[in-house]
């Protein structure tokens, strides 16, 4: 029987995150698993995907004038992987979100590079397709578990058996820190475990909120 949902939380787990760098709240769920990672054995493993594909086939692209720029990142993010590898991408989506997000740069992304080490050169991918069959691939690989009908993130988990679950989410604004978020972390791999599970949701009434929630953190012995 698959440890997914059966109250054992032990782990090792296996966890992709599937992303694309210009989604606010993506950023935030991507703190939360960073800090999941410290309170829970988890091994994150950093994985593309892209809203210009999601909405390539709407009529209402809610892109609008954004949509070439959109590309770019996660090309860039793309060029990063294949030339350095996981733990690469991995900082160069933490330089990426702490200018986008954090600090509202959007500006040149040899600047996000330089913070997260990596040569400048890269930025040259921004604008090339060579790497959209990748991106795509990788994009089709979350809409495989979690559905069409989906935005980012995309977490999967995989078990120690080698069970695999992926869903849409969560969406969590402010990322919550430290014990709060390996609760958070525990249900979500409860919820993973009930086969007939689908969704859970409720309105989002306010902005992304990209501090740590460092509030809801337990008081010592509580």
């Amino acid at each position: 029987m698959s440890s997914i949902g059966t109250g054992n939380t032990d782990g090792p787990w296996r966890v992709d995150f599937w992303f694309d760098p210009v989604c606010p709240y993506t950023w935030i769920t991507s703190r939360w698993l960073v800090e999941v990672s410290g309170v829970r054995p988890v091994a994150v493993r950093w994985r593309l995907m892209s809203l210009s594909v999601l909405n390539e086939h709407r009529d209402d692209n809610p892109e609008g004038e954004w949509g070439e720029y959109m590309w770019a990142p996660v090309r860039v993010c793309a060029a990063a992987e294949e030339e350095f590898g996981q733990r690469a991408l991995g900082d160069l989506f933490t330089a990426m979100g702490n200018r986008f997000h954090l600090r509202g740069d959007w500006g040149e992304l040899e600047a996000a590079l330089a913070d997260a080490g990596l040569p400048a050169r890269l930025a040259e991918a921004a604008w090339s397709t060579a790497r959209d069959e990748a991106i795509r691939a990788s994009h089709a690989d979350a809409i495989a578990l979690a559905g069409t009908d989906i935005g980012t993130p995309v977490v999967a988990v995989t078990d120690a058996g080698g069970e695999r679950s992926g869903f849409f989410g969560p969406v969590v604004s402010p990322a919550p820190t430290g014990e709060a978020a390996g609760r958070l972390w525990d249900g979500f791999l409860l919820l993973a475990g009930v086969p007939g599970f689908y969704e859970l949701k409720r309105p989002c009434t306010e902005e992304p909120d990209f501090t740590l929630d460092t509030a809801r953190e337990p008081a010592p012995g509580g």
